[in-house]
């Protein structure tokens, strides 16, 4: 067994104490336009003319770009004219606003959202209640009214959530074999970003997208060309308003935002719409059952603290929610990835 002597304290709390000033970096980066200049860029640009373009002090771009070189988001060559940065493969194909898995929005939204919301972290968990009234001056009591104070807010979470589904959506979405279910409603399901890999997969299927008026609004304006007739749309708040029938529904990140109770409603609710066979997928971070990881899962957890009502769980915690819902043959599929899949049926 190591003694402490053997432990690189230094470095493991140098590390963990410049983790927000690692973030900072990158959402200062992305916000100014750094990685989308480089992207347009025919060749490497010196920190003069990258601060020139970008309307910023020349002192203060240059030290920002060499922190990003030392983060690995971007390269640098040392030149007679002097230093000359480009973009790494991760900067072009996460960073950029034009990239098909850009992160932009989602980082955006944690820069201005996120953050600030944790800034009241210790508050939280003196109370056990989310931040929005210290951070914004908003009320939650109305948790989703607060999540979209504004139009701006709204259609940032929406992008950064497509941003997710970018990444991560098909793996969920093909953690079972879903083709048997071929009317699927996807309850909160926002921009669409799920429902398009479902489709893409299950082509015989049909999703309907079942989310706030407001949201609809935006996804149809914004996300879901008309064209695309295999995803609908139906307006309501689904605590409030009638569920229709269907094979299927999907609930991705939408338990994590409620306590224990609110889920058992929902779940209850969806049990009682759902046709004889047919089920409930669960997309979620799922802690290990010991609760000691992974990380994610954790800080996740931590953020629905400062942010919703709810909390990260484990399988057999969703298990059990959706069992005492009525719902049975429950599966449980790892991806490897952020989010990962449990099946009941009815």
């Amino acid at each position: 067994m190591s003694s402490t002597e053997d432990l690189d304290y230094p470095q493991i709390l140098f590390q963990y104490n410049n983790g927000f000033l690692v973030s900072k970096i990158m959402f200062t980066a992305c916000e100014l336009g750094v990685f989308d200049l480089l992207l347009k860029s025919e060749g490497s640009l010196s920190s003069d003319a990258i601060a020139e373009r970008l309307g910023t002090s020349i002192s203060g771009m240059e030290r920002l770009l060499d922190a990003c070189v030392g983060l690995k988001l971007l390269e640098v060559e040392m030149k007679s004219e002097g230093a000359f940065y480009r973009n790494t493969e991760l900067s072009n194909l996460y960073l950029t606003k034009s990239s098909p898995k850009s992160q932009y929005h989602n980082l955006m939204y944690y820069s201005k959202t996120v953050y600030l919301c944790w800034h009241y972290l210790t508050d939280a968990v003196r109370d056990g209640k989310n931040q929005y009234e210290r951070a914004f001056g908003v009320s939650s009591k109305d948790l989703f009214g607060a999540l979209y104070r504004s139009e701006e807010e709204m259609i940032q979470f929406m992008y950064g959530l497509n941003a997710i589904w970018s990444i991560c959506g098909r793996d969920v979405i093909a953690a079972f074999d879903l083709s048997p279910f071929t009317v699927i409603y996807d309850l909160g399901g926002c921009a669409g970003g799920l429902a398009q890999e479902c489709i893409s997969l299950y082509p015989k299927s049909t999703v309907t997208i079942y989310d706030l008026p407001k949201v609809v609004q935006v996804a149809k304006e914004r996300f879901v060309p008309p064209e695309e007739r295999q995803i609908t749309f139906h307006e309501g708040d689904f605590f409030k308003d009638p569920i229709p029938e269907a094979d299927l529904y999907i609930l991705a990140r939408i338990l994590h935002d409620w306590a224990d109770g609110k889920c058992m409603q929902l779940l209850t609710k969806i049990y009682k719409a759902c046709k004889p066979g047919g089920g409930v997928l669960l997309v979620e971070t799922l802690l290990n059952e010991d609760k000691t990881g992974p990380l994610e899962a954790q800080l996740y957890s931590m953020n629905m603290l400062v942010q919703a009502e709810g909390k990260e769980r484990t399988p057999t915690e969703y298990s059990k929610l959706l069992a005492a819902a009525g719902f049975r043959e429950i599966q449980v599929k790892k991806t490897g990835k952020l989010y990962d899949a449990i099946l009941g049926r009815k």
